[in-house]
């Protein structure tokens, strides 16, 4: 097989890895309301589930830089896959919380790992076209997680039989990669220090633990905190505090993941003619514009419109910054700066949906300004990473 069909393999395989990446995220919304009667839980031990994993995913993320030099980026996406499915088949059998607490340790360590390496691998060897249809794939998997749970209740096969039908997708693509192992160590790395729109042409020298490295991780902490608190409350907001329907409510945070989905795959079709920086300097305001309107909205369809925004705005964000970091950081430094930005975007996942939680207790309408709050900050943020490197 010659160098070019061997990429175009390795890449529809990290497509298909990075949906598997998402398949469980969104799916435990969906079958915890049938979860908690049945096994006699708590409905607010979801949190409590949710913050643990998460937990486990910031170690997997600022460990990766290590574990990746060791066992090099195929099998740590392999052994991810089998952590996932391993995790997935314990809830699958969950008979009380100490199953879903066993069930978080390889789910986020399988999670954060594979998050990391893939990152890493393919700012290294890809364009940035698709680094961000790598994460679009992230969102189609997180999409179709819930419908996959939807159809095995409603074909009376329940939850359970949900998470196995997911084990069975990641053991089947774990048998996938054992069989491509070779093809990882063969593709032909894009040149790291190619110009794009926007970014310097030189040879970078920052280090992982320089500032910059640290205000990266910052970053990212920043980023996916706003973007998770947005999808956590968006809809509770929407019903409670400016008494929309719950179907209009569910229509407009749907409209929110769908722009961030949508707006990664249209800009993987310019972001190596308007370069990485562009896109986010533009997406931050266009984001900071959607969340503005959100705070001033009290309408279906402004309210929309501002979400839409807001996801437009977000998409280039992450991925365009992962992809910007061979240019910004030292070659030996790029894999340990993004395995603690994976870190840190799980701690800021894990941070500020429950800061917002506090705050709706005394108002509920003031969670979106500090969501506002926190992504002027990020902003801030961006621009003086940019003045560093």
């Amino acid at each position: 097989m010659d160098s070019s069909r061997r990429s175009l393999l390795l890449l529809i395989i990290i497509y298909l890895a990075f949906m598997s990446l998402g398949l469980p995220d969104g799916s435990f919304g969906v079958a915890w309301p049938a979860m908690y009667p049945e096994l006699r839980l708590p409905v607010g031990l979801a949190g409590t589930f949710m913050t643990v994993g998460t937990l486990f995913t910031a170690v997997s993320g600022f460990s990766s830089g290590w574990v990746v030099a060791r066992m090099r980026t195929g099998p740590v996406v392999l052994a991810s896959c089998v952590f996932t499915g391993a995790g997935l088949l314990i809830l699958a059998n969950a008979r009380g919380a100490a199953w879903f607490y066993a069930a978080a340790a390889p789910l986020g360590f399988g999670a954060g790992a594979v998050d990391a390496a893939l990152n890493g691998f393919v700012s290294r060897h890809y364009s940035g076209r698709h680094m961000n249809w790598l994460h679009a794939c992230w969102g189609i998997g997180a999409s179709a997680g819930p419908l996959v749970i939807g159809w095995s209740m409603q074909s009376g096969l329940g939850w359970r039989g949900g998470y196995l039908v997911m084990c069975g997708a990641q053991l089947a693509l774990a048998t996938v990669f054992v069989l491509t192992l070779g093809v990882w160590a063969k593709v032909p790395g894009q040149p790291l220090r190619k110009a794009e729109a926007g970014s310097p042409v030189r040879t970078p020298t920052r280090q992982a633990n320089s500032p910059a490295g640290w205000l990266s991780t910052a970053i990212f902490a920043l980023y996916v905190a706003v973007e998770l608190t947005i999808g956590l409350w968006a809809g509770t907001i929407l019903v409670v505090a400016r008494g929309f329907t719950a179907a209009h409510a569910a229509l407009c945070t749907a409209s929110f993941y769908g722009a961030i989905t949508g707006g990664r795959i249209l800009i993987g079709f310019v972001a190596e003619r308007v370069g990485n920086r562009r896109l986010v300097s533009v997406g931050t305001l266009v984001a900071i514009a959607g969340v503005l309107l959100f705070c001033l909205s009290g309408t279906l369809l402004p309210v929309m419109l501002a979400l839409i925004l807001a996801g437009l705005g977000f998409a280039p964000v992450y991925p365009c910054l992962m992809h910007e970091v061979p240019r910004r950081f030292a070659p030996e430094a790029v894999q340990t700066v993004i395995g603690r930005q994976s870190g840190g975007a799980s701690l800021g996942a894990a941070s500020l949906p429950a800061i917002a939680g506090v705050v709706a207790q005394f108002s509920l309408p003031a969670v979106p300004w500090v969501v506002l709050t926190v992504l002027l900050a990020m902003m801030a943020c961006i621009r003086r990473l940019d003045r560093f490197t």
